[in-house]
């Protein structure tokens, strides 16, 4: 397993540098001048100076794969993939150019080497949901870079909930969409069924992030198939350093695990679901 970068204590202030739109998203870039370059599958808590002025909420710092991270002359360039659904991703989804971003990271486990997943691994296949796609798009990078085969399978609900596609930066990436606005019309799933058919699944290392239900379906499917399978889940987090026990999931032997230190990127056959209660900061 890849050793994680470590986080300094406490949060600490960057500044946000850009902020675009991406189809239903937007990416918020902001400048660390005093962390380290986090590696694909870490996570950061993130707030921001009015966090709480919202009719009380948000209360607690969220949670976000980062999806991008570029060291300049003055730090790490950090991008945070970001959907507005509720009190707090909608006051971070509003930052913009020289407003402050709060952020406590890079936290957790990232992803492992692909033949550190699967000593037989010939190819990785990325499959990753809504912005879930987040971490996966700074794994192919990392991929590509020591030109390991990679697929990259992605899957959003429809038109509205989609976007993010350009973190990517390649032309071969498989789409499916609930409402058959790109692609195959139906789940990413039904794309990694295909990639998984044969002699192929006992040959690739196979990654994923997304929604819950997803991420259930994808460790199911690998069980079935014997392909190893990382997943990069969420739960509710409060702190991100295993003070709080609010992001425990149950372990498939017994007992549980808590998952902003020994996760967030763990392997399917440890957990016995991904379908975690709670799941999804607003």
């Amino acid at each position: 397993m890849s050793a994680p970068a470590h986080a300094p204590l406490g949060a600490r202030d960057c500044e946000v540098t850009d902020r675009r739109r991406t189809g239903g998203y937007v990416i918020v870039s902001a400048l660390d001048t005093e962390g380290p370059d986090p590696k694909p599958g870490q996570f950061y808590m993130l707030s921001a100076d009015d966090w709480g002025t919202h009719g009380g909420r948000p209360y607690l710092p969220r949670a976000f794969s980062v999806a991008d991270a570029e060291r300049t002359g003055g730090g790490v360039r950090l991008d945070f993939l970001v959907d507005a659904v509720g009190p707090g991703t909608s006051v971070l989804a509003g930052l913009g150019p020289g407003e402050r971003l709060r952020i406590t990271g890079p936290l957790g486990v990232p992803f492992s080497p692909p033949r550190e997943l699967n000593p037989d691994a010939a190819g990785a296949i990325l499959v990753g949901g809504g912005v879930g796609i987040a971490p996966l798009a700074m794994l192919r990078r990392a991929l590509a870079q020591r030109a390991f085969p990679t697929r990259t399978l992605l899957g959003f609900r429809d038109r509205e909930h989609s976007g993010g596609l350009e973190l990517f930066r390649c032309q071969e990436v498989g789409l499916a969409s609930e409402d058959g606005h790109a692609g195959h019309q139906g789940y990413v799933t039904d794309l990694l069924a295909v990639a998984l058919k044969g002699p192929d699944a006992h040959t690739a290392a196979v990654y994923a992030c997304g929604p819950p239900g997803m991420l259930e379906a994808v460790r199911a499917l690998c069980a079935e198939r014997g392909a190893p399978v990382e997943l990069a889940l969420e739960t509710p987090m409060a702190c991100g350093y295993g003070a709080c026990f609010g992001c425990a999931v149950p372990l498939a032997d017994g007992g549980y695990m808590r998952l902003c230190v020994e996760g967030p990127v763990v392997r399917g056959d440890r957990i016995a679901t991904a379908l975690v209660e709670g799941a999804g900061h607003r």
